[in-house]
Order: structure tokens, then sequence, then C-alpha cells
């Protein structure tokens, strides 16, 4: 049995750290700030490159078309962006859905 369980269908989605961004957090870890969310980036969004300070993340695109570096990713594509290497800038060429995971506190600069 797994010690922890949840339906994504009974979160709601919460405003995220842009605006056209928005998360659902499927688990926070309080020991350490980690979170899984599923994020939802509207079409047309540019997020600004950025950087992660305290936590490694991983994104797995499941729906929609995400370009970054004039290259277009789809679904089915895992990035990792180490803490403290900027990345960036992401744009959603369509309506893009993710599911990510930071292994540390969710902070941008």
């Amino acid at each position: 049995m797994f010690p922890y369980i949840t339906l994504a269908e009974d979160k709601p989605w919460l405003p995220g750290p842009y605006a056209g961004v928005e998360l659902k957090i499927l688990h926070k870890n309080e020991a350490t700030g980690g979170v899984v969310v599923l994020r939802k980036f509207h079409a047309g969004m540019t997020i600004p490159a950025h950087t992660h300070p305290v936590a490694n993340e991983w994104a797995w695109i499941l729906s929609g078309e995400w370009e970054e570096s004039a290259v277009t990713y789809t679904p089915g594509t895992l990035f990792f962006a180490p803490k403290g290497i900027q990345h960036g800038p992401h744009v959603a060429k369509t309506e893009v859905i993710s599911l990510t995971m930071f292994d540390g506190p969710l902070t941008i600069v």
C-alpha cells in the first residue's frame, strides 16, 4: 500500500508565481518544503529566465507545446533544471500542463 495517495481532481488550481500560471499542489514535504505540482501555463505566456536557488526542478510535459531557445517541446518531454542554474525563458505555444517536482522550497530569483 502506498503511504500517500491523492487525486488531482480533488485539488484546486491556485495562482502560480507568474500571471497566467496556475498550480495544483499534489504533495508537499513538510520537512524539506519540496512539492509535486501540476502546472498550467496559459497559451501565449512567457516565463522569464529565472533560477531556483535552493531546489532542483524536474518537469514532464503532459500536454501542450512549450518553446525554449527556438526549440518546441511536446508531451513526453522531461526537463531537469539544477538548483542555482538559470533556465528559460519558456514560452507556452498552447496551454501547457506539466507534472513538476521541486526537491526543496519553491523559490524563484
